[in-house]
């Protein structure tokens, strides 16, 4: 077995052989690209409620991060193949309590999000119609299983990956690493007496801490994806010193998680990436596009000192190994 230095180095060695390849045939230096697909509320716009992201390897496999409410269910025609579904935790705007029921409806401040997906969730409703995996950490795994089950799924499709370990789902290697945040599980996606009895109480069920994840695309490319965190010292010592994450997707959205002051703090003191991925905003960005000033957004941009991307809803952007932006970041 490899460790992860000679894995990662020959990621990139076979990234560099296929882009080599893929010139030579007239192909355009994206092949050996990932893709990174926002899936918003609102088309060609960053909004309240995004979330979901899709991230295509060079190989082909997709993986679905936190569909959240954004994602107008496995028919969702921006979805395409998804062979991999990762949740960070168990919050509705994360696992998917309620859905949009096409895009462009609502607001940017305020979606329509008003198809419910309970007691099952949009996340579950994917997965089962994509025959995709779930894969998470903490007690999570079980929960989904079983939801999978209910929903005439394979409950074998809900995967483990710990603290520490990894899974490689087609090609690309994935882990979990520590957030600080809540996880608890929402009554309305329980039934019976014990849904009934949690209510009343005015409390969740506990499925374990909430968790980020690390993805190494077979390109070599470290991806870091923050879920909902606040300031955390994994940051530095997982993410950047044992992983080498090069591109963050980094949740600013304050109050509940880290504000753009904190998110800035960890991009570029604690993790120093070469590029970062704007999340979790909880705000109208943008309008035709184009970032509204005076925004948690813009204030995040202005912080950093790597560039910062902002996620406009069906505009691909598309990284090669070393986390530079080739396509869609304009």
């Amino acid at each position: 077995m490899f460790d992860r230095l000679s894995r990662r180095t020959l990621a990139t060695m076979a990234g560099g052989v296929c882009l080599t390849l893929g010139l030579v045939a007239g192909a355009g230096a994206a092949d050996g690209d990932v893709k990174v697909t926002p899936l918003g509320s609102h088309d060609g716009e960053f909004c309240s409620r995004d979330r979901a992201l899709v991230f295509e390897d060079p190989n082909g496999t997709r993986i679905l991060y936190d569909a959240g409410r954004t994602v107008a269910g496995p028919d969702d025609p921006r979805l395409g193949d998804i062979d991999v579904v990762l949740v960070s935790h168990m919050h509705g705007d994360h696992v998917g309590d309620a859905r949009i029921s096409k895009t462009n409806t609502g607001t940017c401040g305020s979606p329509d999000t008003s198809v419910s997906t309970l007691p099952q969730s949009n996340t579950v409703d994917i997965a089962v119609k994509k025959q995709a995996k779930i894969l998470t950490g903490s007690e999570m795994p079980a929960f989904f299983a079983a939801k999978l089950s209910a929903a005439g799924g394979d409950s074998g499709n809900s995967m483990l990956v710990r603290f520490g370990a990894e899974q490689e789902l087609g090609g690309v290697a994935m882990t979990t690493v520590p957030a600080v945040h809540s996880n608890g599980v929402s009554p309305s996606f329980l039934t019976g007496p014990l849904a009934e009895y949690l209510k009343a109480a005015g409390v969740g069920a506990s499925v374990g801490p909430p968790t980020g994840y690390v993805l190494t695309f077979s390109n070599g490319l470290v991806v870091y994806l923050s879920g909902d965190t606040g300031i955390t010292a994994e940051q530095e010592l997982v993410v950047k010193d044992h992983y080498g994450a090069e591109l963050v997707v980094m949740n600013i959205g304050d109050t509940y998680t880290t504000g753009p002051k904190e998110a800035a703090y960890v991009i570029n003191e604690l993790i120093e990436p070469k590029a970062v991925i704007a999340s979790h905003a909880n705000e109208p960005a943008t309008d035709g596009g184009k970032l509204r000033q005076g925004t948690r957004t813009a204030q995040f941009r202005d912080l950093v000192q790597v560039p910062m991307y902002v996620p406009l809803s069906g505009r691909t952007m598309a990284f090669n190994g070393d986390a530079s932006c080739t396509q869609g970041c304009d």
